[in-house]
């Protein structure tokens, strides 16, 4: 599933960037992605073999009003050739790719609470030092770590979380 992804992930960057309409299409694939990871429900209905592929695409279009024409071309291929099941995973693979197409680095970072505008602003920047790259923050909120953060660039991953540090605590008193 994940190499149809790409591949029609690529397949949509190339007709975007040959007709100028990358960024809006990123636009569209970005919305479409939170939109789905966000609703169970339309997930749910995307994934079900009961609902019929003409009922999913008035509602994906309902729902996606005002998307770039090559989005909604996107769309139909999808249900034309049965595969409207991965659209988010496209989506979120077509973002990958605009994203290294710019040079741009999406960097992860969890928490256990919502990141400051302050934070986000130094994690921004220790990201950029990092990789020498222009940074994107996307936040995750994982009440799991406890406290402190996880910061993912690419491969490069620095866990600052509690939970980590009592896991590290753990092992040493169990191997002594």
């Amino acid at each position: 599933m994940a190499r149809a992804a790409i591949r029609y992930a690529k397949a949509v960057l190339s007709i975007a960037n040959d007709q100028n309409t990358a960024e809006a299409v990123n636009k569209d694939m970005t919305l479409i992605a939170n939109t789905i990871a966000e609703n169970k429900d339309l997930s749910n209905m995307l994934l079900s073999p009961v609902i019929t592929p003409s009922i999913k695409k008035s509602a994906l279009l309902e729902i996606f009003k005002g998307i770039n024409t090559v989005t909604s071309n996107l769309i139909d291929t999808l249900i034309t050739n049965k595969r409207i099941d991965i659209i988010s995973n496209v989506a979120s693979k077509y973002t990958e790719l605009y994203d290294a197409s710019k040079g741009i680095q999406v960097a992860t970072v969890t928490t256990a609470v919502a990141l400051t505008d302050d934070l986000k602003a130094k994690v921004l920047n220790k990201a950029k030092e990092l990789t020498g790259k222009d940074v994107t923050v996307n936040s995750i909120i994982d009440e799991s770590i406890l406290g402190g953060f996880i910061l993912r660039v690419g491969d490069i991953q620095y866990n600052a979380s509690i939970s980590n540090k009592l896991d590290k605590l753990k092992r040493e008193f169990t191997i002594n």
